[in-house]
C-alpha cells in the first residue's frame, strides 16, 4: 500500500489535518492557561473554544482515521492490523460527552448571540 500514490497522498493529508488541528487546540489551551492565571478565572469565550477546538480535534481525527481505515480495505478489521485499535479508540472518544456532535451547535448558537446550552462547558 505504501507505494500506492492516493495512499500516499491520503496519508500526507491525514497528518496536516491531525497536526493543525492538534496544534490549534494546544495553542488555544496555553494562551487560555496563562490569562486565567494573570486574570484569575475563565470567560466563557474561552469555555467555548476549548469545547470548540477540543471537539474538532476530536472529530478531525476521527474523519483522518476512517479515510486510512478505508484506504486498507478488508484487512482493516483484523485486531492484528495495526488501523483496528485506533479506529475503535477514536470512534470510542467520539462517543463519549467531549465528542458529542451537538457541542457545534452550542458554541454556533454562542457565537451567534443566541442563547446557548452550556451544560457540558
Amino acid at each position: 500500500m505504501r507505494n500506492n500514490n492516493v495512499i500516499q497522498a491520503e496519508v500526507a493529508q491525514a497528518e496536516v489535518r491531525v497536526a493543525s488541528a492538534w496544534g490549534h487546540l494546544i495553542r488555544s489551551l496555553e494562551d487560555i492557561t496563562e490569562a486565567v492565571r494573570q486574570r484569575g478565572h475563565i470567560t466563557m469565550d474561552e469555555r467555548m473554544a476549548i469545547r470548540l477546538n477540543s471537539t474538532y480535534c476530536i472529530h478531525t481525527a476521527m474523519d483522518v482515521i476512517d479515510i486510512l481505515y478505508q484506504a486498507t480495505g478488508a484487512t482493516a478489521i483484523f485486531n492484528e492490523n495495526p488501523f483496528e485499535r485506533p479506529w475503535r479508540d477514536v470512534h470510542s472518544v467520539s462517543q463519549q460527552i467531549q465528542g458529542r456532535q451537538a457541542h457545534f451547535e452550542t458554541v454556533g448558537a454562542y457565537l451567534m448571540g443566541l442563547e446557548a446550552d452550556t451544560t457540558w462547558l
